[in-house]
């Protein structure tokens, strides 16, 4: 035992010296690959178009004391020729990554032969100790065409719709008589159909950001970032870069880029189709980018809302800011080389920029109302289309239509888009037939992606009525792209959503008249407001809505009306009444001012407990949320066929680019819509 002091002061020897020469280590590959993750070949994360760009990039932790002095990328075992631009956290990591370590990037890389490839990263600490990682990707190759290239994609997004929405528009819409509809809906009329998996690369759950973006990337993005692979940094705007198909399809053919939503246009489905943020909140670096990447992107027509963003900092409702703008630095070779290698504008901290009067320098017409872009697009119409209707998000269809039918729901004597300071809003139907008026002038073509945004933001709410309208809304929009398609022959229109809201489920219908339904309300409680209320099976019959001439219901409180209920609600009360306004959308910048800081603040405090039927959530907080179940998605025009079965939302990509790239898979189109004429050339 005499010896036993002198063999531990031997053992501590040998752990120290083993601790000093431990190897670094990487600890985040991208693209992203379950290669590197757990080792295991399949499945592929990331895939890729031939020549379509992305970044790699690797986090290397060094030993203790030390730094990483070099790395490289292989793929394939061969070197990448380009720059590895290198730098430590110093500059800013997120929480648990230590200032020493590195995070390495090539810019812009691309790929040109189809298959399986495996791509590397070696680095070399200060003492020489080098360390290496490996992940794989696929390129997917075109296939033979066996029917023309679509010239012009139109891509409809009804966010937040699963097929309760879907199902609950026909209702309402359309009707029933013994069983069969009576009118279908534009987008039931679509001859493929096909169901799609949601899952973003972080969750199974996933937001509108890597929803959208999975349809226009071919790659899984995390929750919250749009176009962009995560990274360990704090800088919104830096993270690897996932080339979109408008730029692809800008950059290979020419084609233009048409963005129209009823959210504020910096929202996560808008934003998702141009912008390159792991922050789908950095409200004036997004619209920033929309306008100066436009080179990158064929932006040629934008409408929604988000005039809040286009305001100089100081004007009335202005929210520009530098928090959540960007600046690229031409001395840290890391942002820089985004300028170098993709060609993107260098940004700037700018919140007294004039953004609306830039686009109309650059060209395009300004329309701030439903008659400045009808004027806008009149006649021989406008080359480029920016339209923008309120400050943030626009109102529904519901507040919209009574306020052209003179309803005074408002809560300052006037109709609620009269409280909210913006009485001339277009539809959505109205700005989809704006912006293909102005894109069909587009030589080589174009791809147009059309948002119903407020399907989603109203089954949050859990206002049921608000919902189904704006899927009406939306579904007129379907209409016009259906049309153009027809009357075209050279366009592939997809309708979709990027997940569903809600849980939402149609339970049946009201056993009641709507006077006895109000009376119910007056006797409270569960017994005499589902008890005697909700009827299911045969008690459910044919909810009967009458249709107005602007194709909106003429009441939604009607006589044995079709109940909604929710699988992924918070707290509520149910009375089963239209609620005479929206809630407060906290997102317009005079949220707090009269009349807006009168609107209920949520749920709860609008549904006020007034006939104490108490419907316990299945979730915490104040909204339903997003739900994991897979999505209908509908296909009409030259390439529809490929998109039935059961696919991954990133799927959707590589069939719009081969429809657009190569041609279309299947010899005929099965559409009904007519086929282009040949030119003497072809």
């Amino acid at each position: 035992m005499k010896h036993l002091p002198s063999l531990l002061a031997g053992a501590c020897a040998l752990l120290a010296l083993s601790a000093a020469h431990a190897a670094p280590t990487v600890t985040r590959l991208t693209p992203p690959s379950e290669l590197f993750s757990s080792g295991r070949p399949e499945p592929v994360i990331a895939r890729f178009l031939p020549g379509q760009r992305f970044d790699l990039q690797a986090t290397i932790k060094p030993d203790a004391g030390q730094r990483i002095t070099a790395a490289r990328f292989l793929i394939d075992g061969k070197p990448v020729d380009a720059t590895v631009a290198l730098r430590d956290c110093a500059a800013g990591c997120v929480k648990g990554v230590a200032a020493e370590t590195a995070i390495a990037t090539v810019r812009a890389v691309s790929l040109q032969k189809a298959g399986r490839h495996t791509f590397s990263v070696e680095a070399t600490q200060a003492d020489g100790q080098t360390v290496s990682a490996t992940g794989n990707l696929d390129v997917v190759s075109f296939t033979t065409a066996m029917g023309p290239k679509v010239k012009n994609l139109i891509i409809l997004v009804g966010d937040g719709m699963g097929a309760a929405q879907r199902t609950a528009a026909r209702i309402v819409k359309g009707g029933y008589a013994q069983g069969k509809v009576i009118q279908p809906l534009a987008m039931d009329t679509f001859p493929a159909t096909g169901m799609v998996k949601t899952a973003s690369l972080n969750s199974v759950v996933t937001d509108s950001a890597p929803g959208m973006t999975a349809y226009v990337s071919g790659n899984k993005n995390n929750n919250n970032e749009e176009g962009v692979f995560p990274d360990d940094t704090v800088d919104a705007f830096d993270n690897p870069r996932i080339e979109y198909l408008s730029e692809y399809l800008h950059r290979t053919q020419g084609k233009a880029l048409g963005v129209v939503t009823t959210a504020d246009v910096f929202d996560a489905t808008p934003a998702g189709n141009a912008v390159h943020t792991s922050n789908r909140g950095a409200g004036t670096g997004i619209v920033d980018q929309f306008f100066d990447d436009r080179a990158r992107t064929g932006l040629t027509v934008l409408l929604g809302g988000g005039r809040k963003w286009f305001l100089p900092a100081g004007t009335a409702g202005s929210e520009r800011a530098e928090a959540s703008d960007y600046a690229f630095s031409a001395s840290d070779p890391h942002t820089a080389e985004i300028v170098k290698r993709w060609g993107a504008a260098p940004g700037a901290k700018d919140k007294g920029r004039d953004l609306i009067r830039e686009f109309q320098d650059a060209g395009y017409r300004y329309a701030p109302t439903r008659t400045a872009l009808d004027a806008a697009v009149a006649g021989a119409g406008a080359d480029k289309l920016l339209g923008l209707f309120a400050f943030s998000n626009m109102n529904v269809a519901l507040d919209k239509i009574d306020g052209r039918r003179g309803a005074k729901k408002g809560l300052a004597g006037g109709s609620v888009v009269d409280d909210y300071g913006f009485p001339d809003q277009p539809m959505l139907d109205e700005m989809a037939q704006a912006a293909l008026a102005t894109l069909r002038k587009q030589p080589q073509g174009f791809v147009l992606m059309i948002e119903g945004a407020s399907i989603d933001k109203q089954a949050h709410n859990m206002d049921s009525e608000r919902w189904m309208l704006d899927t009406i809304e939306f579904d007129r929009a379907v209409q016009v792209a259906q049309d153009f398609a027809r009357e075209q022959g050279d366009t592939l229109v997809i309708v979709t959503a990027d997940h569903e809201c809600s849980g939402a489920a149609l339970i049946g219908g009201s056993m009641l008249t709507d006077q006895a339904l109000l009376d119910a309300a007056t006797k409270k409680g569960a017994a005499n407001l589902r008890d005697k209320v909700v009827g299911v099976y045969e008690k459910a019959g044919f909810p009967r809505y009458r249709i107005a001439a602007d194709g909106y219901p003429e009441a939604t409180d009607i006589d044995y009306r079709l109940l909604v209920g929710y699988g992924a609600n918070a707290d509520r009360y149910e009375d089963w009444r239209t609620n005479q306004t929206p809630l407060r959308d906290a997102q317009q910048p005079l949220a707090k001012s009269e009349p807006l800081k009168w609107y209920p603040a949520n749920a709860a405090e609008r549904d006020d407990a007034q006939g104490e039927f108490l419907v316990t959530g299945q979730v915490p907080g104040e909204q339903a949320v997003h739900t994991a179940t897979d999505i209908p998605l509908s296909a009409f025009g030259p390439g529809a066929l490929a998109f039935t079965g059961v696919i991954d939302n990133t799927d959707v990509f590589f069939k719009l680019a081969q429809a657009a790239v190569k041609g279309t898979t299947a010899p005929a189109d099965a559409s009904g819509a007519k086929r282009p004429a040949k030119s003497p050339r072809q």
